[in-house]
């Protein structure tokens, strides 16, 4: 089933035609409203009118995460604040929230990207879904929540946290699909185990997973352990929150919703604008959002795009699964490190669980890796011999893929602090 045809069906001429028309609509509100925007214009000559071709879009300057909290909080807004109708906001660790604002149009226009998404992955009417985001200023919860309800399912807002609750809601209530994050959903699935909901006690059948990436490794183990087909949906708050794009059920790339938001890839040291299949990072440009237009926004998550239809039956864009962050990538020794290369070697291997930390430290004026991983079985730990041989083995597929070697440490079950929002992988105590 496809939600709506016209859009996600579009011919790739047809779709840059329209793509055109609304960007230079955007660039003309986004100039006329933003006094930020104006200003960048302004100084390197460029007005609204001189956008004539998709291409042009490349002389436009990048906007970033900074420029948001520079304008905290509403200098980025292009309308009155009596037109916003939402407030969303970022959690503000590393400094002021972004904090995004939504009209009624920008609202409808979020649940009905949700809604393509959602069915994209296998969401009907039918469907009763347990949301198990968080609600508040983060737009995960609030973002499913719509456009779930758009498309005529029944949604659960559950919130997160509460696990045994959670579990007893998704028995009680015939949950079908689950949304949250994938690494909150693993641990959900302990929860289940403890617990005995075996997978002929639910009726879960679907994920839709979001928030976080989680590699191919992870995905299968949490469709192993609840026997669903797991999917990934990709957003982030600058933006407009989830809805960006997600995978349909064939699970071959996250579908782009390319009529609301304009993609390139970018070197990410250069800024040079590189061609579809080519790694790069992601650069957004909204078309329709009326609240607060981003023009070029840096991403810097990295991933490839793929402009071929999809066997689904769409022709939008695709973009890969997210392949690592430009601010998460760990230097070590010279060598380039992303957390979701450890994961895929980690998830699935024999004896060890899908828990994992990294903690990274300086000696010295050398960088220290280690990887801590926690055993399926607590008693592998009292066998120094049996202990010796999964760390060896685990700490030559590291430096096989990584190029560096990596301390193992294997630490007992469940020693590893779950989190039920974002799971927080790495450690870094080299400022300390």
């Amino acid at each position: 089933m496809i939600w709506n045809k016209e859009a996600e069906c579009l011919g790739r001429k047809d779709m840059e035609a329209l793509q055109l028309e609304r960007l230079k609509d955007v660039v003309k509100r986004a100039y006329d409203n933003v006094p930020f925007y104006r200003s960048r214009l302004d100084e390197i000559g460029l007005r609204p009118e001189h956008i004539k071709a998709l291409k042009d879009i490349e002389k436009i300057p990048f906007t970033t995460k900074n420029d948001l909290r520079d304008n905290y909080p509403y200098s980025l807004f292009a309308v009155p604040m009596k037109k916003i109708v939402r407030l969303h906001a970022s959690s503000g660790t590393t400094g002021k929230p972004i904090v995004v604002g939504y009209t009624k149009r920008d609202m409808d226009n979020w649940s009905e990207s949700i809604a393509r998404l959602a069915v994209a992955a296998g969401a009907n009417e039918d469907d009763i879904a347990q949301i198990v985001f968080g609600y508040g200023l983060f737009t995960g919860g609030f973002g499913l929540h719509y456009g779930l309800e758009r498309l005529g399912a029944t949604v659960i807002p559950a919130s997160s946290g509460n696990s045994e609750r959670q579990m007893m809601l998704m028995q009680d209530f015939g949950t079908t699909i689950i949304v949250g994050t994938p690494s909150y959903a693993l641990y959900l699935s302990e929860i289940a185990e403890e617990m005995g909901v075996t997978k002929g006690k639910h009726k879960l059948r679907l994920g839709l997973f979001g928030g976080e990436g989680h590699t191919p490794e992870m995905r299968a183990e949490i469709e192993k352990r609840w026997g669903i087909l797991a999917t990934e949906n990709y957003g982030l708050s600058e933006i407009v929150g989830p809805g960006v794009s997600g995978e349909c059920f064939l699970q071959c790339g996250m579908h782009i919703n390319e009529d609301h938001f304009y993609p390139e890839i970018i070197n990410s040291e250069s800024g040079e604008t590189l061609g579809c299949g080519e790694k790069g990072e992601l650069v957004l440009t909204t078309l329709t959002k009326e609240g607060i237009p981003m023009l070029r926004y840096r991403t810097k998550d990295i991933t490839i795009l793929d402009p071929e239809p999809c066997k689904c039956g769409r022709s939008t864009m695709r973009m890969h699964k997210v392949l690592g962050r430009t601010d998460d990538m760990l230097i070590i020794r010279g060598v380039n490190v992303f957390p979701s290369q450890i994961e895929s070697v980690l998830v699935g291997m024999e004896h060890i669980g899908p828990h994992y930390q990294i903690i990274v430290t300086k000696k010295g004026y050398m960088d220290d890796i280690e990887v801590q991983v926690e055993v399926i079985d607590g008693t592998v730990l009292e066998k120094f011999s049996q202990l010796e041989k999964i760390e060896s083995t685990i700490r030559h597929s590291l430096k096989t893929v990584l190029q560096i070697d990596a301390k193992v440490k294997l630490v007992e079950p469940k020693s590893i602090e779950r989190s039920v929002g974002k799971a927080k992988r790495v450690i870094d105590l080299r400022s300390k």
